[in-house]
């Protein structure tokens, strides 16, 4: 089986070409700030980005002959997890998304080369994957519900893997996986299903190296009333300009440790302080599992760092066994979704969002 991964970001798009689980090609395309400058919206970089990855395709040798092309999941409205096939709905709510992301162009652009090469097109797990038990969804305003967007593809990807190495299935285990990134998110999967998890961008649970997580309500209102801030830039805080970055003004933990090492107390404090909130979120989540955690799996760029990872083993060292699964194969996890598709394994999910549009749409 030869697949096609196309996973866009804000300043590069990654492809890769896997045979079954081999890789036997990856080219990531760099987007310059200068090539981006003209465009106002994320959707305006479709063409520039579609014909990028066609001429990388070309200039590699590289024929429009595959089984499967996977894109990276964009900012769909909320869906549970799992492979889907790209249709015209899931097109529509991509181009017409709340959040703007360069992953929301990854289905459009999967869609047009599959079409090139006859054959079927997916995403899976997208950051949206909402699996929330209805009680985790409710919040102390009725108008503020709890959304669900977190780490969904690589915390899915680190379950399966740990559920194989020790011979289980993932859908027989209570898991935990704190994603450690520039941002984090800590989720609570049951049995297969994510029952619920901070929301790892807007603002809530732990604080990362660039977002705020969960802040004292009543002092953001009266920031936000203050009159010193914009809308904009309180939105900044919360999510870009936020956690370690604020306190620290770099979102380099590695460069935080060696501060921390030469005796800087303060960056030894805050590192200190945003490890305390994932602990804490860890213990959360071992109540959503009635306290019947099989594992604690430790993911993410951070999970790299021996210091992070000793600290949080001080706070959570008896909740359950640890497990370290650094960094992320976003590529690789894509890759086996589609996999588990052509050879049957995995069942193909309906997207059907009750607020999505049955218009078909084309840009």
């Amino acid at each position: 089986m030869k697949i096609l991964v196309i996973n866009p970001g804000s300043t590069s798009t990654k492809l890769a070409v896997y045979e079954n689980e081999n890789p036997i090609w990856r080219e990531s395309i760099a987007h310059p700030s200068k090539e981006l400058a003209d465009f106002h919206h994320i959707n305006e970089q479709y063409e520039y980005r579609r014909k990028c990855v066609h001429d990388t395709l070309e200039k590699a040798g590289i024929p429009l002959v595959f089984d499967a092309v996977i894109a990276r999941g964009g900012l769909l409205k909320p869906t549970p997890g799992g492979v889907y096939q790209i249709n015209e709905r899931i097109k529509h709510d991509l181009w017409h998304a709340d959040m703007e992301h360069a992953s929301n162009l990854a289905a459009w652009i999967a869609d047009e080369i599959a079409h090139c090469a006859g054959c079927p097109s997916y995403l899976a797990d997208p950051v949206v994957t909402d699996e929330l038990r209805d009680l985790a969804r409710i919040s102390g305003i009725p108008e503020l519900p709890r959304i669900s967007i977190f780490h969904a593809l690589n915390s899915r990807a680190v379950s399966r893997s740990y559920a194989a190495r020790i011979g289980r299935k993932y859908e027989e285990l209570n898991l935990i996986v704190a994603h450690l990134g520039g941002g984090i998110s800590v989720s609570a999967h049951h049995y297969g299903k994510v029952v619920d998890v901070n929301n790892a961008l807007n603002g809530e649970g732990p604080f990362s190296p660039e977002r705020a997580g969960t802040l004292p309500a009543r002092q953001l209102v009266d920031m936000c009333f203050s009159g010193k801030y914009t809308y904009a830039e309180i939105r900044k805080m919360i999510n870009g300009r936020g956690g370690l970055v604020a306190h620290l003004g770099t979102t380099d933990v590695q460069s935080i440790i060696r501060w921390a090492h030469a005796g800087a107390e303060k960056h030894k404090l805050v590192l200190d302080a945003m490890l305390y909130t994932v602990a804490k979120q860890v213990g959360a989540m071992h109540i959503a599992l009635h306290g019947q955690t099989d594992a604690v799996i430790l993911t993410g760029g951070i999970a790299f760092n021996d210091y992070c990872i000793q600290g949080l083993r001080e706070w959570l060292e008896g909740l359950a066994p640890i497990v370290v699964i650094p960094g992320e194969d976003e590529m690789g996890a894509l890759a086996m979704n589609a996999l588990g598709v052509l050879r049957g394994e995995l069942t193909l999910q309906e997207y059907a969002p009750e607020t999505s549009s049955d218009k078909l749409f084309v840009p």
